[in-house]
């Protein structure tokens, strides 16, 4: 490839992570804001957010299109290669976080008119406050290529999969007191998923920036056992 040429791709590419980080940082952003639709149930919020779903998806596909243009004509190897690889991954992982927040509104819709427990409350922001520093450090990590960062968000991980627990135990132990009904007990069981699959987009995005920054792979242990079992019967 010629200086020119090689040029151009660096530039292509440093636009793509600008892009891929920005449609990150849009879903940071998202976090706190359902998190107060949700806790304020903002009906007007819940429809801004759902509607707006449509440019994330928009600007996903572009930057997925963008990604593979450049892997036709330009035929990356080593780092290049593995960053492009990872921008096609991070990017559905970004989109589907968006899609989770968009969910949250829906969920909020759903139990309009009804009163949470303080406790609950607590919980909630606290679990949307976890959500968004792991996908804040996740995109931070992306954009320096900084492993380090990356390797530490598992452990961050923790702390909100600690809170989803917590929850759930708030949740139904509201509903036995005759707090909330079972509906609405229901409704938010699923947004303590929803907050704590965005935490494992965000995992999941680390493990991404690994793999650019060193090649590094996570183990997969079912995979393992599964090819172990075909050895032995081979």
């Amino acid at each position: 490839m010629s200086t020119e040429l090689r040029t151009g791709f660096q530039a292509d590419l440093h636009d793509l992570r600008q892009g891929v980080a920005l449609l990150a940082a849009s879903v940071t952003e998202l976090v706190p804001r359902v998190t107060m639709v949700l806790l304020d149930q903002d009906l007007e919020g819940a429809e801004y957010v759902i509607l707006g779903d449509d440019e994330i998806d928009a600007r996903s596909i572009d930057l997925e299109e963008r990604a593979l243009t450049i892997l036709a004509l330009q035929a990356p190897v080593a780092s290049d290669l593995r960053e492009l690889i990872a921008v096609l991954k991070i990017v559905a992982e970004v989109e589907r976080s968006a899609d989770l927040c968009v969910n949250i509104c829906k969920a909020a819709r759903r139990i309009h008119g009804h009163t949470l427990d303080p406790r609950i409350r607590g919980v909630v922001q606290k679990m949307g406050q976890q959500a968004q520093h792991l996908f804040k450090e996740a995109t931070e990590a992306y954009l320096h290529h900084d492993s380090t960062r990356a390797a530490a968000l598992n452990d961050m991980d923790s702390l909100l999969d600690d809170l989803q627990r917590e929850l759930i135990h708030v949740i139904f132990e509201s509903h036995a007191r005759d707090h909330i009904d079972l509906q609405v007990a229901v409704q938010m069981a699923l947004v303590a998923r929803f907050f704590e699959r965005i935490g494992d987009h965000a995992v999941n995005i680390g493990e991404k920036v690994r793999y650019v920054a060193n090649g590094w792979l996570p183990e997969h242990a079912g995979a393992a056992r599964f090819n172990a079992r075909r050895e032995d019967d081979e």
